[in-house]
């Protein structure tokens, strides 16, 4: 398949790099709407184009879980919602970093801020999930019960799936049989994190709908879905389809 480089006269093609006009275009938007310019820090990735959008959402939604819980005389299953709901936005945070890189050496370093991200968050999740577990293990507490739990583990199940797989395509490629057939799974791996991110969302809504949040937490249940959809909003639109061996211009 030619790429919209080989169409281009070098000159032209090296300037819009500069500017961040990848060929990569995002599902929404024109060229260099969500693309990391030549030169520009990695770290703007997290706000450009319709990151700052995603970014309203996945802090509104911490906001709303940890002031539930932070308002309330803190419990031992008060960690469960603080390290998980941390661990989301950490998680959101990984993928903002990486969707707007586009040359090789802009992967390299958003790769490895995408894997710390996830490091940070994985780890809180982790946490999250051993204490709401300990919590469960004394009598009168069934597990998987509600349709928080049950997407709950479908979640994080999913997530260390998705993390050994990430981390060993990327610096253990042997295992695939070389570089080329690792590089040849990225696009199941880029598919299957934004399904783990819509997934995280839907469990966190469904929190809102759980025994404990109704009685005591109190999180409103629109507050809760607006800001889900934001991060939805932010995050969607800086997709490109070529990443997943789709062609989105001529």
């Amino acid at each position: 398949m030619a790429s919209a480089t080989s169409r281009t006269p070098s000159g032209s093609g090296n300037a819009a790099a500069r500017r961040g006009q990848s060929e990569e275009e995002p599902l929404l938007g024109g060229r260099g709407d969500a693309s990391q310019a030549e030169g520009e820090r990695l770290v703007n990735n997290l706000w450009i184009g319709t990151a700052s959008i995603a970014q309203a959402g996945i802090w509104i939604l911490a906001a709303i879980v940890w002031g539930a819980i932070l308002s309330h005389k803190l419990i031992f299953f008060s960690a469960h919602p603080l390290l998980n709901s941390a661990g989301f936005l950490l998680a959101i945070q990984a993928a903002l970093i990486l969707q707007p890189t586009h040359t090789p050496a802009q992967k390299r370093s958003g790769t490895v801020a995408h894997f710390l991200f996830h490091v940070f968050g994985t780890s809180a999740l982790t946490a999250g999930l051993v204490i709401i577990e300990l919590n469960k293990a004394g009598p009168g507490h069934e597990h998987f019960e509600s349709p928080h739990a049950r997407l709950g583990l479908t979640f994080y199940v999913l997530v260390y799936i998705q993390s050994i797989v990430g981390f060993t395509q990327y610096y253990v490629p042997q295992l695939y049989g070389g570089v080329d057939k690792a590089k040849a799974i990225y696009k199941y791996h880029r598919v299957g994190g934004y399904v783990i991110a819509t997934l995280g969302l839907a469990t966190i809504c469904a929190a809102s709908w759980t025994t404990y949040n109704l009685s005591v937490g109190h999180m409103q249940h629109w507050a809760v879905i607006v800001a889900s959809v934001l991060v939805l909003v932010g995050v969607v639109p800086r997709i490109r389809l070529s990443k997943f061996g789709f062609r989105t211009g001529s």
